[in-house]
Formats: structure tokens, C-alpha cells, sequence
């Protein structure tokens, strides 16, 4: 009962949110953040009311399952957006750029902190140094989506956001475990290739395969069935299922095979809207039943940030140098790129501020850095603050961006002036 009644506030209070910060013109992924916060341990939570708010961050972990299907469908959704059609396109922009401002993110960090870790060898590692560039590379998808689907942003921008998110994060996947295989290294002394070049190959490889075969085997089952409404109930189903299997984990010899499910999801999205020609109307249907299911979401997301973060000071100096030099390395190298490959003027200018989101794949990252033992504790800190003032300020930051470039367009006098009489015409005839 108490997960239940947590689960209804937690939506409850995200929606209501988005109704009291819209005099702010707020994205809602910001509300939702703010009503998790809100909700979490370090607000109502901290009164120990069970269900009403999260007593504890264990409280909040106990969900972690909506989290791990939530972004699932998210990555499913970024992956329908590989449509070949449009990759003939931009597929050539989308992975210079993805590829380069990853690059350039973790160069600008790892430079950064290193300088850092030399004026203050006591306070900051040259292995966290190495492991936080390397986590700079990640992208969150979740936040950039919502803004995207909210505001109905469509335009040269977004088209090349969408794919450039989801390279990012691959190309994230191989930076983070060489570097961190360095940084174990640089801690412990012992070299071992297989962890630094072999397991993340076989990651990427494993889930682009996974995918793929489910994408494949999705497309065939779904021939069988001649109503939308079943046909989406199946795309759910495969999703599920995607995800329950990007959580398997087995070992060849030293070699460890394991999964990640974003990617595994976005391979699955990818295959699925180029082989079945229905695909756009099922992805329409399956927006709306994921709404709710996002809005929980980033209110959990919310009441995961940790606001204890902020009474450590060295942490909050090293994670603002990490937000700086990391938001300086996807702004250029996103910027560089783009005119390395002909975009127009409005994506050159404004595609970097679109990619400052951080949160999911990044908290997944710090998972393993926690191998390092105090020193990853540190690693998560800071990481944890960073996520923290990203996902707050970051929405708005992609709104703003979308908006300059065009991709987001004010909505037309007409079209308000029909929904406020449709308003009024409603509230009159409830009062007679």
C-alpha cells in the first residue's frame, strides 16, 4: 500500500507542479524535478510521513524499477528517430558531431582537473581526475526528449539533437571504461586490458546485436495482429522485455558480457521504425501512454538528488570547475563540429547548449567508479552535485536554445483565442 500511495503523490505532486511554475513558462521536466525534490528526503520526506514523501533515499531506490522501464522507452523513442530516410540526411552531421563534442567534453574536464589535481593533490586524484573527464562525456536523453515532445520542437536543430544524444552516449560507454581502466590503474597499479578495451567492445557489440534481433523479431510477431491497439500492447511488451534482458550478465573466460540497455533499447526502437511501415502511428500511441510513466520518472529523479552534497566545500568547488569545463567542451566542440560539417548557422550556434543535460547515464557510470573505494565515493559526490544543477537548469537551457534556433515555434493567437472561449464556454455551462 505505502509504495502505491507513494507512487500517486509522486505524480500527483509532479503535475500539480507544472500548473504552479507555469507563470514561468518552466519546461515541465524542471517541475517534475522540483516536485521530487520536494517530496524527497530532504524535504517533507525528512517528517518520516511513509507515502506521502520519501522517508529515505532506500524509499526512492525501491522504484528503481520504474526507472530502469522509464528509460527504456525513452531510449526506444530516441531510437525511433534513426529513421533512414532522415539519417541520409543528417547521418553524417549526427556522428562527427556526436563522436567529437563526447571528445571534447572529456579533453576540456580531464584538463581541468588534472591542473586542479596538481595545485591540490590532497583534495582531488589524478584517477578521479581521469574518471570525472570521462563521465563528462554523457548526455541524459530523458530530459532532452521531454523538452523536444513538449514544445513540439521540429527544425534542422532537433533533427540532429536526437541522434547526436544517442551516439553520445555510446561513444560515452568506450571513453569511460578505457578511462576508467586507467584510472584503476593508476590507483592500484595492476594493468588489465581486458576490463580497459575488451568488456566495453563486447557491451556495445552485445546490445547493438540484442536490439536488433528484437527489433527484427518485433516487426515479424507484430504481422500477425491487425489492430493498432494490440499491436502497441505488443511494442510495450517487447520493451519490457528488452530491458529485463540488458540486466543478464555472464562471463566467457575473462571476459565479461554484459548489457547496456539503453543502447539495447535504442537499437530495438531503430530496427523496429525502419522495417514496419506502421510504426509512426504506434509510436503516437505509445507517447501517450508513456506520459505518466515519464512524469514519475523525473520526480523520482528528483527525490534522488542529494542536497547534503552542498555542505561539503570542496565538493562544490571541483563540481563547479567540472560543470564549467564540461559545459566549455560541448559547447565548442559541438560548435566546431557542426561547421566542420556544414550545418547551418542556427545549429552551429545553439546545438552545444542543447547537450548540457546530465543525469541517468552518468549516475549509472558512477556505479562502477564507486570501485574505487573512497575515492569513488568522492566521484559520486560530485558527479551527484553536477546532475543536480544540470537537470534543474538544463531543460531551460534546451528550451531557450530550441526556441532561438526556430525549432520551437510560439503557439498561434487563433489557436489560443479557440481554446480559452472552448474554457469559458465550459466553466458556463457547469455554472448553469
Amino acid at each position: 500500500m505505502t509504495m502505491l500511495l507513494s507512487i500517486a503523490v509522486a505524480i500527483l505532486a509532479g503535475l500539480l507542479m507544472t500548473r504552479l511554475l507555469k507563470p514561468l513558462k518552466l519546461p515541465d521536466v524542471t517541475a517534475y524535478l522540483i516536485a521530487g525534490v520536494l517530496i524527497g528526503p530532504y524535504c517533507l520526506g525528512a517528517f518520516g510521513i511513509d507515502g506521502l514523501g520519501f522517508a529515505s533515499n532506500e524509499s526512492v531506490k525501491a522504484l528503481s524499477l520504474i526507472s530502469e522501464i522509464a528509460l527504456g522507452f525513452i531510449a526506444f523513442s530516441i531510437g525511433n528517430e534513426f529513421r533512414l530516410s532522415d539519417l541520409k540526411k543528417t547521418g553524417k552531421q549526427a556522428a562527427v558531431v556526436g563522436v567529437f563534442q563526447a571528445l571534447v567534453a572529456t579533453l576540456f574536464v580531464d584538463i581541468a582537473l588534472l591542473l586542479l589535481h596538481l595545485i591540490m593533490p590532497d583534495k582531488l586524484s589524478a584517477a578521479q581526475a581521469i574518471t570525472l573527464g570521462a563521465i563528462a562525456t554523457a548526455t541524459a536523453p530523458a530530459a532532452t526528449l521531454m523538452v523536444v515532445r513538449q514544445y513540439k520542437a521540429k527544425g534542422p536543430l532537433t533533427s540532429l539533437l536526437l541522434p547526436v544524444v544517442a551516439l553520445d552516449d555510446a561513444v560515452g560507454l568506450i571513453v569511460f571504461a578505457v578511462s576508467f581502466g586507467i584510472a584503476r590503474t593508476l590507483s592500484s597499479g595492476a594493468i588489465d586490458f581486458v576490463s580497459i578495451l575488451v568488456n566495453p567492445l563486447v557491451e556495445i557489440v552485445a546490445s547493438l546485436l540484442l536490439g536488433a534481433l528484437a527489433g527484427w523479431l518485433l516487426t515479424q510477431i507484430e504481422k500477425l495482429f491487425h489492430s493498432n491497439t494490440n499491436r502497441l500492447s505488443m511494442t510495450i511488451a517487447f520493451v519490457f522485455l528488452t530491458v529485463a534482458l540488458s540486466m543478464l550478465e555472464f562471463n566467457i573466460g575473462p571476459v565479461t558480457v554484459g548489457f547496456s540497455s539503453l543502447l539495447v533499447c535504442m537499437m530495438l526502437g531503430t530496427v523496429f521504425c525502419n522495417l514496419c511501415p506502421l510504426s509512426q502511428d504506434i509510436m503516437d500511441k505509445a507517447d501517450r501512454w508513456t506520459a505518466p510513466l515519464f512524469a514519475l520518472f523525473f520526480v523520482l529523479s528528483g527525490a534522488e538528488l542529494a542536497l547534503n552534497v552542498f555542505t561539503d566545500i570542496a565538493i562544490v568547488g571541483i563540481g563547479v570547475v567540472y560543470i564549467l569545463f564540461r559545459s566549455l567542451g560541448k559547447y565548442f566542440g559541438a560548435y566546431t563540429s557542426a561547421r566542420w560539417t556544414k550545418c547551418p548557422p542556427q545549429v552551429c550556434k545553439y546545438l552545444g547548449i542543447t547537450l548540457l543535460p546530465q543525469a541517468g547515464v552518468a549516475l549509472g557510470m558512477v556505479i562502477t567508479a564507486r570501485q574505487l573505494g573512497a575515492e569513488g565515493d568522492m566521484i559520486g559526490n560530485i558527479v551527484l552535485f553536477s546532475v543536480l544543477i544540470y537537470e534543474l537548469f538544463g531543460p531551460m537551457f534546451t528550451k531557450w536554445a530550441l526556441t532561438k534556433a526556430g525549432d520551437i515555434q510560439p503557439m498561434p493567437e487563433h489557436i489560443k483565442n479557440r481554446r480559452s472561449n472552448k474554457l469559458a464556454e465550459e466553466l458556463d455551462s457547469k455554472n448553469k
